[in-house]
């Protein structure tokens, strides 16, 4: 049952990464995918900066990697260069402003500022570091927190039924183990903290 508690915070975690990164490459008129292609050429050998390397390594099909290859030439951030031995093979190359492409929007700056909050704290597990990294990239992603019902703070008790104060209604048993639009994290010093 932990393995799978683990694994919804890192799935959530990772949502909340892959939708800052939709918003930082779409205010250029670009996708997450053309990101990928360049952060890949920045950190590829002479012998895996072809079509084909992208396409495996992204696990994409050799169609999306040439229309991404296409768009990022026009848009200067990378150049195709044909091998010197041998002619059928085409070379990907960043362009000084694809690297500084890269450079600018990586690593995210949501997540550079949730580590150095989060880095300095010791955790008895890695569901409890997960859960407080998770809490700290909403904050600063200034997103809704998607909690479950029993674990935000108008969450109680209250003469042995459950109470939502947000909205004054009773719960059901089930419904404090679901996730709610409306949760506000429980107040926690480490996470208030600025």
């Amino acid at each position: 049952m932990q393995e799978l508690e683990t694994f919804k915070l890192i799935e959530r975690i990772s949502s909340l990464l892959r939708s800052e990164e939709r918003k930082k490459y779409a205010a250029i008129g670009l996708q997450p995918v053309h990101g990928q292609v360049l952060e890949y050429l920045g950190k590829c050998n002479k012998y895996s900066d072809t079509h084909a390397a992208v396409a495996e390594y992204l696990g994409l099909t050799k169609g999306t990697v040439s229309q991404t290859i296409q768009i990022l030439e026009r848009k200067h951030y990378l150049e195709k260069n044909t091998s010197s031995l041998d002619g059928r093979v085409v070379h990907l190359s960043l362009t000084e402003s694809g690297q500084k492409l890269i450079d600018e929007l990586k690593p995210l700056d949501v997540f550079k500022n949730a580590e150095a909050k989060v880095s300095a704290h010791e955790f008895d597990s890695i569901g409890q570091a997960l859960q407080t990294t998770l809490m700290v990239l909403q904050k600063v992603n200034q997103s809704k927190s998607f909690g479950l019902c029993r674990s935000c703070s108008f969450f109680s008790v209250e003469e042995n039924h459950y109470l939502c104060g947000l909205t004054q209604q009773a719960l059901d048993r089930d419904d404090t183990e679901k996730i709610c639009r409306e949760h506000t994290p429980a107040p926690n010093s480490f996470i208030d903290q600025e």
